[in-house]
């Protein structure tokens, strides 16, 4: 089956929904980390791995349960290849947060430090999305400080309400 453009660019945004929950998840999950009372190295690594983990295959079995009530099928071997070339960003997210870990566990940093600059960076690029988004959508540069702003805010407000609620 040939992949179209239109269907190209559904995936794409598909891909980038998938990365930015991601983002926001792990944000509050780091931002967590960081507040706890002498967190361990590899306690931090592995909430952070297992998170991304969890999140992905949720995100499967989501994927595969809506496509079987929709279509009254299991998905096909494409259809899986297609949900698993979707869903990956979920896990690319953790990267970021696990070097920085790992740095931190080789002495380059505190790993309080390490979690919050993984916060930082990880609400950065929500801001950097917007950002493209706004400049992509040819309404200037204002608009899309504008667009990474709100998107930044709103990553930010949904990180509180995640920390606030316990994850």
């Amino acid at each position: 089956m040939a992949v179209t453009a239109a269907r190209a660019g559904d995936i794409a945004a598909a891909r980038l929904k998938e990365r930015i929950y991601a983002t926001i998840t792990l944000t509050a999950v780091v931002v967590a980390l960081s507040e706890t009372d002498h967190p361990e190295h590899l306690e931090a690594a592995l909430t952070v791995a297992v998170t991304a983990l969890g999140v992905w295959l949720a995100t499967l079995v989501a994927d595969e349960q809506s496509h079987r009530a929709l279509t009254r099928r299991n998905a096909t071997w494409a259809e899986i290849r297609t949900a698993l070339h979707v869903s990956c960003p979920l896990l690319l997210t953790a990267v970021g947060p696990l070097v920085l870990i790992g740095l931190s566990a080789l002495g380059a940093l505190g790993l309080e430090t390490a979690l919050l600059i993984s916060a930082g960076v990880e609400v950065a690029t929500l801001f950097l999305w917007g950002w493209r988004t706004g400049l992509r959508m040819g309404n200037g540069p204002l608009s899309a400080l504008i667009s990474g702003l709100i998107d930044t805010v709103i990553g930010v407000g949904v990180v509180a309400v995640k920390i606030l609620a316990g994850h």
